[in-house]
């Protein structure tokens, strides 16, 4: 296929929602859109169906029917993919696109914000974990996903706010305004939280992460608790990069905002202004990827 006719899809695919950027072979922004989650941990038939709808909501707003999804190269940087079933799984699964390359969503967000150099980047986000480049070695930090890891993002906040809801109603430590509120949501009853959170995804852990920031800016207790712990797990994961010889940080994610002021000052000098997000990082090796196909052809 000649260049000229091929289209480059970068696709961001968090725990909360997915961005996609299309743009012409030569780099030309083509058309952007928005949908939902696609990490790979909540199946993959959801995740490849967030990725679809972004790339024809994409094709839509540029005038292009469904069919010119054959015409794109494309790299999709999911939430999950860090694990090797999922990715495999990922891998061999069916799409529309002329090529597709599979990768983190950490990994575009490390070479979105370094412009492919040496670098490292923490993001906290529904999820939590640190990622680097370094003299063309990649190191992952965290980010096993929940119950387990992803300490210090917002579905982790999330999680152990409610927890202390439920320790505030034993007795065990004493109430807040924030605990207070998060209970009058499930209606005072500890039962409907255990319901809730046996269905609950990342994403409605996560939804309550901008509400503790809030109350903790109002110096309620358990609030300022937890974004105190949550820093610091971030505050660790940036230790390690630190330790491994990482020469400069980005922290990115929907959670960063909210936590950059708690962190510590060893954590926030290393700090650079990203480049660019983890979908330009995403059209990056979108790109190269369809630079590898027109030299085979």
């Amino acid at each position: 296929m000649p260049a000229r006719n091929i289209l480059i899809l970068g696709v961001d695919g968090g725990g909360t929602r997915s961005r996609a950027r299309l743009c012409t072979y030569s780099g030309m922004l083509v058309a952007e859109a928005v949908s939902g989650p696609a990490n790979l941990r909540l199946g993959i038939e959801a995740s490849f169906s967030s990725v679809l709808n972004a790339a024809r909501q994409c094709l839509d707003r540029a005038g292009m029917a469904d069919q010119s999804l054959s015409r794109v190269v494309a790299c999709l940087a999911l939430a999950g993919a860090s694990e090797p079933g999922h990715l495999e799984a990922a891998k061999r699964h069916r799409h529309p696109f002329r090529a597709a390359l599979i990768t983190t969503d950490a990994h575009a967000a490390c070479i979105g914000a370094h412009d492919g150099g040496d670098g490292g980047v923490i993001i906290a986000g529904t999820g939590a974990v640190a990622w680097a480049l370094l003299k063309g070695k990649t190191y992952r930090i965290g980010g096993w996903g929940l119950p387990i890891s992803d300490e210090g993002s917002g579905a982790w906040i999330g999680s152990e706010a409610l927890r202390r809801v439920l320790w505030a109603h034993d007795g065990r430590i004493r109430w807040t305004p924030l605990l207070r509120a998060l209970f009058a949501d499930f209606s005072n009853d500890p039962h409907a939280i255990v319901g809730w959170a046996a269905a609950a995804s990342p994403r409605d852990f996560g939804g309550f992460a901008p509400q503790i920031a809030d109350y903790a800016r109002r110096n309620d207790a358990a609030a300022v608790e937890l974004m105190q712990s949550a820093a610091g797990h971030i505050d660790s994961l940036a230790a390690r990069l630190i330790a491994l010889g990482v020469p400069r940080l980005a922290l990115v994610g929907g959670f960063a905002a909210a936590l950059q002021p708690w962190l510590a000052s060893q954590t926030i000098s290393p700090l650079v202004a990203p480049i660019g997000d983890a979908v330009q990082g995403a059209l990056t090796l979108a790109r190269a990827t369809a630079e590898s196909l027109q030299d085979v052809a």
